[in-house]
């Protein structure tokens, strides 16, 4: 069977399983995630030994080692899936819940009703841990799932989708609920984005380079941030240490995540006091700076950034640094550069912090803390399938809600239009 007809193949199946999980019981789909969970546990080895294979193949391929840390799992790692999949399974399940109700003058009881999306297919790079956050999130909020990763863990993405495959044998819901695309030739994702008849959705995660593509080529409607541009800014008012642990967190515990910090911004009036110690402290941690001039004379150790360096998602240990008189013109300059992801102030200051997060435009603006916490689970939301800054018809981390949407419901008495 060629390329185009399994993926034809794959989606035809996902609608018909959709059908089937859209009136699943929540203690069926639970048991389903459990059963994912036991798997995990139980395949521990097996899952590190299929990962070896794909961390050899991105060494050899070249990768960054942030991103090879990210494709990269461990028992760690894997405990980590498994605890996730319980927070799932403790979130209320949204289908089928009444969002509100109001009645009409003529006596009709209007309503919205929480449905599943449908057909969810998702591609995405590097992360076999997306793969089961995806699936356990779909499948909680009654989507099929299509999950296409990259060819970097393929062997990963395979070893977890027969456990996957299993729980939902065993718990008798369609096999085809949640498929891994076997398939690492790009034609694979051709198809998929003109499956518009099977497919209600694409979410794209990765590379801006990937999730451009996507979008270009969709019939499907995509929901998406093309790169995480993160700024902190740290104001006048802003208590120094407090901002170091900030800073130093939002850029070094995970360089290759969207959520990580890219440019910092300094208020000039604390810039002196905060940078050097600041910045040796990056550079001990293998941090690359890039500053604007006034960060050069400060820290002559910087290299000089440029133009390009304003907009740049490094995704790795390289910060661009800016110092400014306010904290208007660091506005200025995340509405200019920033790419409405996560942006963070650094501030004692009450009103200047208000202000900040009514101006910022964001998915996520925080106030003393790293911008490391625009994450769904992080954010309470159990996990999450990706980060939109499409705005339509999310705008953030998508969680189980994210991932429905309302159809109304209507009650009569025998009532007729005039």
């Amino acid at each position: 069977m060629g390329i185009k007809d399994q993926i034809l193949e794959m989606a035809q199946a996902a609608k018909v399983a959709s059908q089937s999980l859209a009136v699943a019981r929540t203690d069926v789909k639970n048991q389903v995630l459990k059963g994912i969970a036991r798997g995990l546990e139980e395949n521990i080895s097996t899952i590190i030994e299929a990962n070896k294979k794909d961390v050899i193949y991105a060494q050899e391929k070249g990768l960054s080692k942030a991103l090879v840390d990210r494709l990269t799992l461990n028992e760690a790692r894997i405990k980590g899936m498994i605890n996730n999949l319980y927070e799932v399974i403790a979130l209320p399940d949204p289908i089928g819940s009444i969002v509100k109700m109001w009645q009409r003058p003529n006596g009709l009881k209007v309503g919205k009703m929480r449905i599943p999306l449908g057909v969810i297919a998702m591609v995405y790079e590097a992360r076999p841990d997306a793969t089961i956050e995806a699936a356990a999130l779909c499948l909680k909020a009654g989507n099929s799932v299509i999950l296409r990763g990259g060819s970097e863990a393929i062997n990963s993405n395979l070893c977890l989708g027969k456990i996957m495959t299993q729980a939902l044998i065993s718990a008798g819901l369609p096999q085809k609920a949640i498929q891994v695309v076997p398939i690492t030739d790009r034609e694979a994702v051709h198809e998929l984005l003109k499956l518009e008849e099977y497919i209600d959705l694409i979410i794209p995660r990765g590379g801006e380079g990937l999730i451009r593509f996507v979008t270009e080529n969709s019939r499907i409607p995509v929901l998406r941030h093309y790169k995480g541009v993160c700024h902190v800014y740290v104001d006048e008012k802003a208590d120094l240490k407090k901002a170091e642990e900030i800073c130093f967190n939002a850029k070094v515990q995970r360089p290759a995540v969207c959520n990580a910090m890219e440019t910092m911004l300094v208020h000039e009036a604390i810039a002196e006091a905060f940078l050097p110690p600041m910045l040796t402290r990056f550079v001990e941690a293998g941090v690359e700076i890039r500053g604007c001039e006034k960060t050069c004379k400060i820290f002559p150790q910087a290299k000089v950034a440029t133009e390009e360096d304003w907009p740049a998602e490094y995704l790795d240990l390289i910060l661009a640094v800016k110092v400014v008189k306010d904290m208007d013109e660091a506005i200025s300059h995340i509405d200019r550069y920033g790419s409405n992801h996560t942006e963070a102030i650094v501030t004692e200051d009450y009103t200047r912090a208000w202000r900040f997060l009514e101006r910022v435009d964001a998915s996520v603006v925080l106030v003393n803390a790293s911008t490391r916490f625009n994450d769904g689970n992080q954010l309470g939301l159990g996990s999450e399938i990706g980060i939109s800054t499409s705005k339509l018809h999310a705008y953030g981390p998508m969680g189980l809600e994210e991932l429905t949407t309302t159809k109304f419901i209507v009650f009569g008495q025998g009532q007729i239009r005039s």
